[in-house]
């Protein structure tokens, strides 16, 4: 035993090919980062561009249900900021793409939304119905100028909510359907993205706005920096007059148990506790502001207000 050798486990050696020696130097390979392009926006940044984006979809939602006759519902998902090419990346490949200029700057954005709403919201405005979801095609000449001219009131609305941070000359220029062809920036240049959710009826779309980031960027500063001027009373209540609200009218209501309403039946009788002669209560998020009797205006039902609760003091305008 003494005189025995170690055994020593025998290694067996695997070649490596020279492909794959190139395709791990390939892969390790560094790649050039620019430590100058800010990471992601600041948070005062994107607080401020939420507010602003914000009320903008506020007020895009009000105007298609006027112009498209559609219920419409829109909401701020996100802002961002991205390359041109990574957003180009999460947009369809297939889409509409309405691009605005600056006449005094090359400053370009884009409102982007899904081509059938846009075919959808033609034949509304155009008196036919449009519940059907209609294949995605190239517009017309004439429904390109239908969706210019909606563009353009919806970039007023983008305007009036971004003030000083848009370009003062933007405006609507062509329509494109595919946004690595458009090609608004170079693909490495820097936008801010805002995405938003359109439900329209019963459909939840995705909508974009894609606007430069570096002069975005340096207005916001800029805005930032500079002394704020004191609210305006008479301001603020221009805006909570100009807010839509909601207005019910109604019966007095009347308690019951959980057993009655689920024995209802078709011919049941429920008494309610509202008098016959009284007037109904017209409400707003559940306070009476008013009371009103049943009428009708044309073919469609209305209410005529017969007594007012609100005291004089909230009613009357100020000065």
């Amino acid at each position: 035993m003494g005189g025995s050798r170690p055994i020593v486990p025998a290694v067996q050696t695997v070649p490596i090919a020279p492909s794959a020696r190139t395709e791990d130097a390939a892969a390790a390979a560094p790649e050039r980062y620019d430590f100058g392009r800010p990471a992601a926006l600041s948070r005062e940044h994107t607080r401020a561009l939420a507010g602003a984006f914000d009320a903008f979809a506020r007020q895009w939602a009000m105007q298609l249900a006027a112009k498209a006759r559609t219920r419409a519902h829109i909401a701020l998902e996100r802002v961002s900021l991205e390359t041109y090419d990574e957003y180009v990346a999460t947009v369809p490949p297939t889409t509409t793409l309405v691009l605005c200029s600056d006449a005094t700057s090359d400053e370009r954005a884009v409102i982007e939304f899904p081509l059938p709403s846009a075919l959808s919201w033609i034949v509304k405005m155009l008196g036919g119905d449009g519940s059907q979801r209609p294949e995605p095609r190239a517009l017309t000449a004439i429904e390109q100028a239908l969706i210019r001219s909606l563009m353009d009131e919806t970039l007023g609305h983008l305007r009036t909510a971004l003030g000083a941070l848009l370009p003062r000359e933007l405006s609507v220029g062509a329509v494109q359907y595919n946004a690595a062809f458009a090609q608004v920036v170079g693909g490495q240049d820097l936008v801010v993205v805002a995405r938003f959710s359109l439900r329209l009826a019963d459909r939840t779309e995705t909508a974009t706005i894609a606007l430069p980031a570096t002069a975005l960027l340096e207005r916001l500063s800029d805005t930032a920096s500079a002394p704020r001027a004191t609210s305006d009373p008479r301001l603020v209540r221009h805006h909570v007059e100009q807010t839509p609200v909601e207005v019910t009218l109604r019966l007095a209501p009347r308690a019951v148990r959980p057993a009655e309403v689920l024995d209802l039946a078709v011919g049941d009788v429920i008494t309610l506790a509202h008098g016959a002669d009284r007037p109904l209560d017209l409400t707003v998020d559940e306070h009476v502001v008013a009371s009103a009797a049943v009428g009708s205006h044309g073919a469609r039902l209305a209410c005529v207000v017969t007594a007012s609760d609100l005291s004089p003091a909230l009613s009357e305008e100020s000065p």
